[in-house]
């Protein structure tokens, strides 16, 4: 793949263009409807996305489970722009994680969200810019 068409400028592309359905006539962009009727609509589609893909995966059809997981990763695009944020705040996540053990991160996780509990602290929303 070339660097223009790398993975997360793909995400990013993709992201913009649901940005910039936002704000447009929900009769004619299924992108608009979904946020007009947000948050019940996004996420409806995004569980019924995540069922399909475990469906998918679960008959193990390879084309099927590529197929659903770019539907949900969709769905999930829209979500991010529901709350402002985009692909680059989850990007970024993934590789804050990166070279982690998967035990090790939620076991420091769940350390987190008990002090969180014990101080009486709210956890916080992300503060990712639109990236």
């Amino acid at each position: 793949m070339t660097p223009e068409r790398s993975h997360d400028a793909v995400l990013e592309r993709l992201a913009q263009v649901i940005a910039s359905r936002r704000q447009g006539d929900p009769e004619r962009s299924y992108v608009a409807r979904l946020l007009a009727r947000a948050p019940d609509a996004v996420l409806k589609k995004i569980g019924e996305e995540a069922t399909e893909t475990v469906m998918a995966a679960k008959d193990g059809d390879a084309a099927r489970i590529v197929a659903e997981t770019a539907d949900l990763w969709f769905h999930c695009l829209v979500m991010l722009e529901q709350y402002g944020l985009g692909p680059g705040a989850v990007l970024d996540e993934l590789a804050r994680r990166e070279g982690l053990s998967g035990l090790e991160e939620k076991a420091a996780r769940k350390a987190i969200e008990r002090e969180r509990e014990d101080s009486g602290t709210a956890p916080s929303t992300p503060s990712h810019p639109r990236s």
